[in-house]
């Protein structure tokens, strides 16, 4: 119980944390990551909120996993109705800031954050986000796992790119920074569960 509670804990606190960090980054207009540049076309294009998009696109996603045969976790359902709406939360709860060293600040702790929270959901063990799922069910038919990312991202940065979001250093530096801080963040906030035991075999008479 006390596990999952703290699995519940973890999971919850990376997915606002997440959301902190994509409103940090919009807020700083340096450069949205990817996903992010995606949602902020649309949003910009045909109106509603960034975090409504990030709903719509991440319950979008979630139905190509029907033929790739993924299963959604409470984390995967959670990712996609909470990531949106903190992201709207700290969007409206942010200034805007306009000096270029307040920027950066913004820009670089929205990144930092992104890394620490994809440790913090994915560590929890609780299913992954309906992209990262994408991903790896793709990667599951046979193709690279680094092609697949590649090529999604690079196509959801075209089109949010075309349709007016925000393209700029920050989009690089997410790009070139994610991986690494992943890496360090994903061992450490790992929760190990415990193996499920083998009922004992009766003794033969």
């Amino acid at each position: 119980m006390a596990l999952m509670a703290r699995r519940l804990v973890q999971l919850y606190a990376g997915l606002a944390l997440y959301g902190l960090g994509i409103a940090l980054q919009v807020s700083s207009r340096l450069g949205n990551d990817p996903w992010d540049v995606f949602h902020q076309g649309l949003s910009r294009r045909f109106g509603l909120s960034i975090g409504t998009w990030i709903i719509i696109a991440g319950a979008v996603v979630m139905l190509a996993w029907i033929p790739l045969r993924q299963r959604p976790g409470l984390g995967t359902i959670s990712n996609v109705v909470l990531v949106g709406a903190f992201a709207d939360l700290f969007l409206w709860l942010l200034p805007s800031p306009d000096a270029l060293a307040a920027r950066w600040t913004f820009l670089l702790l929205g990144v930092l954050a992104g890394g620490f929270a994809t440790g913090c959901y994915i560590g929890a063990g609780l299913g992954p986000g309906p992209r990262d799922g994408l991903m790896t069910g793709l990667a599951g038919r046979g193709h690279s796992i680094r092609v697949v990312r590649t090529g999604i991202e690079l196509s959801v940065l075209a089109v949010g790119w075309l349709l007016g979001g925000t393209v700029g250093i920050g989009t690089v530096l997410y790009a070139v920074a994610i991986g690494p801080l992943a890496h360090v963040f994903l061992p450490a906030l790992q929760i190990k569960t415990p193996e499920p035991t083998e009922a004992p075999q009766p003794i033969a008479a």
